[in-house]
């Protein structure tokens, strides 16, 4: 049965259980200069736009956007939206373990992403164990993204969390820090070992 202390689990799904990454889509339109890749992925396409679309913006407008300040790059630009599912490797299986661990043992299983709410449902069809958890708040859906405060009590609201029995695991440190201010328990995803090992010591596994 779940630990008195703590019932629920709040996942991250990208890089926590899904293996997403844009490497997967543009490293093969780069011939192997990793480097150049890397300098597109940080100017070009860098976080701050991803999570502008994670937020709500049309992907449509993000990508016109990014092409009238980078035409040079435009028809790179342009497969984030035509081929955006080869970033979706697959499920990181051994954390899915651990969910279906959890869902086991009884513990209230919820989910808050940073996605696109157009691209999301493609990974929806995609993973089964999606369908665990018992409500996904997406932050294209909400209009809002992580590491946003607000995105946080959008969550505990709507999913009626009692955020210091909540234990909160996302890959990202300040999204983790967003989490702890909002009072969830929040841990730093790096392994499924290290996750199942904190896990462990909160009494859930």
């Amino acid at each position: 049965m779940p630990s008195p202390l703590h019932d629920t689990v709040l996942f991250d799904l990208g890089a926590v259980l899904v293996d997403w990454n844009p490497r997967y889509l543009y490293r093969r339109h780069f011939d192997g200069d990793e480097a150049a890749m890397e300098r597109f992925l940080d100017t070009v396409c860098p976080g701050h736009w991803v999570r502008e679309m994670d937020a709500g913006k049309p992907i449509a407008q993000a990508i016109a956007e990014r092409s009238r300040d980078f035409p040079e790059h435009a028809p790179l630009i342009r497969l984030w939206g035509t081929h955006w599912e080869t970033m979706l490797r697959g499920p990181i299986e051994d954390t899915v373990e651990i969910l279906a661990a959890l869902k086991r043992r009884g513990t209230r299983l919820y989910a808050l992403t940073n996605w696109s709410a157009e691209n999301f449902p493609i990974a929806r069809r995609r993973f089964d164990f999606f369908d665990w958890f018992a409500d996904i708040v997406v932050s294209g859906e909400v209009g809002l993204a992580k590491p946003d405060p607000r995105i946080y009590r959008v969550a505990i609201e709507r999913c009626r969390l009692a955020p210091a029995q909540t234990v909160f695991v996302d890959d990202n440190v300040h999204n983790v820090a967003a989490g702890e201010r909002a009072g969830l328990h929040a841990l730093h995803f790096t392994t499924p070992v290290q996750l199942r090992a904190d896990l462990g010591k909160l009494g859930l596994l």
